[in-house]
C-alpha cells in the first residue's frame, strides 16, 4: 500500500524513521535495527512497518529464525525526498505533532480533574536568533543529542513515562 506524498513525507520526517532509513541502505531485519539503535524490537518494527506501508522500504527476503519468520528489508532506491520538499512539509509535521500533543494533554487533564488530581506537566521555552540558516540544523542536532543524554540519565523502566517534544518555528520580530 502506498500513501500520498504528504503522508510519505510526514513518515520520513520522524527522526527515528530517518535513522531507520539510513540504516536500511543495507538490508537488515527489525531485530538487527533494534540492536543497532539500542531500542525495543517491537518499537522498531512498528516504525519499519510504517515505512514499508509508505513505500519507502521493501522486503528483500524472509527467513526462518527460532520458529519465527524474520523479515529483511532495505530502503527503496530513488525514494528519498529532496530538502526543498522536505522543508515544505516539516511545518505540516510540526502542526500535526503539536495538535496531537494538545489533544493528549487535554484528555489527560480532564481525566486528572475527574479523579481530583493535578496533571504534572512542564514547559521549556526560549528564543534563539540564528545568524545563518545552516545554524538551525546544527542547533537541532545539538539539541537532539542533549535531550538524548538527559533522557538516558533520568529514564528508568519502572518510572512514569513522559513525552518530551521540542518544536521550533520562525518567531515574530519584537516591535519595541
Amino acid at each position: 500500500m502506498n500513501l500520498s506524498n504528504e503522508t510519505v513525507l510526514d513518515v520520513e520526517l520522524s527522526p527515528l524513521r530517518r535513522s531507520l532509513l539510513e540504516l536500511l541502505k543495507s538490508p537488515a531485519s527489525a531485530t538487527q535495527l533494534a540492536a543497532a539503535l539500542d531500542l525495543p524490537r517491537q518499537r522498531v518494527n512498528y516504525h519499519v512497518r510504517a515505512l514499508e506501508q509508505a513505500g519507502l522500504v521493501e522486503l528483500v527476503e524472509e527467513r526462518q529464525r527460532r520458529g519465527c519468520v524474520e523479515r529483511v528489508l532495505r530502503a527503496r532506491p530513488g525514494r528519498s525526498v529532496d530538502a526543498g520538499v522536505q522543508d515544505q512539509f516539516a511545518a505540516t509535521h510540526l502542526v500535526s505533532v503539536a495538535s496531537g500533543l494538545a489533544r493528549e494533554v487535554d484528555r489527560m487533564s480532564g481525566a486528572a480533574a475527574d479523579a481530583g488530581k493535578r496533571l504534572l506537566t512542564f514547559t521549556v521555552e526560549t528564543t534563539v536568533r540564528f545568524g545563518a540558516p545552516g545554524e538551525v540544523h546544527e542547533f537541532t542536532s545539538d539539541l537532539a543529542e542533549a535531550v538524548r543524554q538527559i533522557a538516558l540519565k533520568y529514564d528508568t523502566e519502572e518510572g512514569r513515562p513522559y513525552r518530551v517534544v521540542a518544536l521550533g518555528h520562525p518567531g515574530v520580530s519584537d516591535e519595541r
